[in-house]
């Protein structure tokens, strides 16, 4: 039987948006795979966060460092950001790997100091120097990392060689925080106090599943924490007489991603769902049961698949790199910090446009400075000296306007590190990789319902720094 969701909504809200790099055809996608944890779920990011903050320095305690005093805050930092662990610094980069803010332990690097460490650096991921922040999971490590920098720097952690050898070291106490199963016992606890709860989800899943879509979980979580999750966060909005697994025709847990993607691993089914028993399973996946481990070419064979699928996770590298440079799925990526980034640049809008205009007659005055000192090289010092001196003075001026314009426009998103997408004029490293790797972004799984299955998505025609040329002009380009 086929339940309809309740009636669609309207358009949404800006921040609600559905952000399209590549155009994607959802009347295509036979089947749409889904992340769990910060994806179908989300979490409050300063609960979940400082938990995992907080049972890491307890077992780095245990081992005898000093670290009692240290604190999680959960806007110290941002997405996208990367550890340098050549210097102990964490930065921010454009998206050709210039660094644009620089960060050692828990101060900020002056211009100078920055311009000094990073004038013939460039931030390539690809180099085991650089470690890339690309999920909101990062966000206790970088409190760890930069408080522990100092510690480190004093001298005051014993058995610690370098930054890179501190960056394993917290590594592998937040692997233990997360493969424990302490911090998700909590969770599982007191979900109320760790869950922001998403009432629009069942409404959007139900709509792709009426659309003929095959849903499939693929989560690295657990059975037992999975199950208790999504019980608590979708079975309360979900038709009379019908539950979670209701909704999805393959469950996959424990899926070791991103190797789920790029390697053929063993999959076992769980036969005993309440004990979490499990039994070795050959041959195609059955849908209506639940499975551990796996890979993705044994759900595309199980499925019969016409077409890509989708996958929709929150992870640029584990769910949305591997799954499309590999296997080609097409992908969404979830990062709900969009929300408060729209819609901070929507209410900064009339001084942007303001900040713009300022920009523009900078432009035209410095283009006018500089050829009049071209008129004083040709011996005319005389007849320019005082426009020019009228000219520096009119840049003074306009430079005292966009000062606080600009520092504003920089503090959008997060104080000290910025927007998210973008890194002072430019692109930022993380809107780089979201270009290359996701087809589609959004803020949340339930923006899909404003766009409802069967949506042809079109990517934007690209802008070029010549397009400013001849004007605004708008071309379609037929798909």
């Amino acid at each position: 039987m086929i339940i309809l969701s309740p009636d669609l909504p309207g358009d949404p809200p800006p921040e609600r948006g559905v952000f399209v790099n590549r155009t994607l055809n959802l009347r295509a996608v036979g089947a749409i795979g889904y992340d769990m944890d910060y994806t179908l779920i989300h979490y409050r990011v300063d609960e979940w966060e400082g938990a995992a903050f907080r049972t890491a320095r307890n077992l780095l305690a245990a081992q005898g460092w000093p670290v009692d005093s240290l604190e999680f805050d959960p806007d110290q930092f941002t997405l996208g950001l990367v550890f340098d662990l050549m210097l102990g610094n964490i930065v921010k980069a454009t998206r050709f790997g210039y660094v644009v803010r620089a960060q050692h332990g828990t101060r900020t690097l002056s211009f100078d100091e920055q311009r000094e460490q990073y004038r013939e650096t460039v931030v390539e991921l690809s180099e085991p120097r650089f470690q890339f922040m690309n999920t909101l999971f990062e966000l206790s490590r970088a409190n760890l990392m930069a408080q522990l920098v100092e510690l480190h720097d004093a001298q005051a952690l014993p058995g610690v060689s370098g930054y890179a050898d501190l960056y394993a070291k917290v590594d592998a106490a937040l692997s233990e925080t997360h493969m424990t199963g302490v911090l998700k016992a909590d969770i599982v606890a007191d979900p109320d106090r760790y869950v922001e709860p998403d009432p629009e989800l069942v409404p959007t899943l139900l709509d792709q599943r009426a659309a003929g879509k095959q849903l499939l979980l693929i989560t690295n979580s657990d059975w037992t924490y999975t199950r208790h999750m999504m019980a608590w966060a979708i079975d309360p909005h979900c038709p009379p007489g019908t539950t979670w697994r209701d909704l999805f025709d393959l469950v996959i847990v424990s899926a070791d991603k991103p190797r789920f993607f790029s390697e053929r691993s063993p999959i076992y089914r769980v036969v005993d769902t309440e004990r979490s028993l499990l039994s070795p399973h050959h041959g195609p996946l059955v849908a209506g049961h639940v499975y551990f481990g796996g890979n993705a070419r044994l759900v595309e064979q199980s499925l019969g698949l016409v077409g890509q699928p989708l996958y929709v996770g929150d992870h640029l590298f584990g769910d949305v790199h591997v799954s499309k440079d590999l296997l080609r799925w097409r992908t969404a990526l979830i990062a709900r910090e969009l929300e408060s980034e729209i819609s901070d640049a929507s209410t900064f809008a009339p001084r942007q446009r303001q900040l713009e205009e300022l920009m523009s007659r900078k432009v035209e005055v410095e283009r006018r400075q500089a050829r009049l000192r071209l008129e004083r090289r040709r011996e005319r010092a005389a007849a320019v000296q005082a426009e020019l001196a009228r000219v520096a003075a009119q840049l003074a001026e306009i430079d005292d306007r966009v000062a606080p314009l600009a520092q504003a426009a920089g503090e959008l998103g997060n104080p000290q590190w910025g927007p998210l997408m973008r890194a002072g004029n430019d692109k930022s490293l993380f809107a780089r990789q979201v270009e290359r790797y996701a087809d589609v972004y959004t803020s949340r799984v339930s923006n899909l319902r404003y766009e409802t299955p069967y949506a042809y998505l079109r990517a934007a025609r690209g802008s070029l720094p010549h397009d400013a040329a001849v004007g605004e002009v708008t071309m379609t380009v037929p798909d």
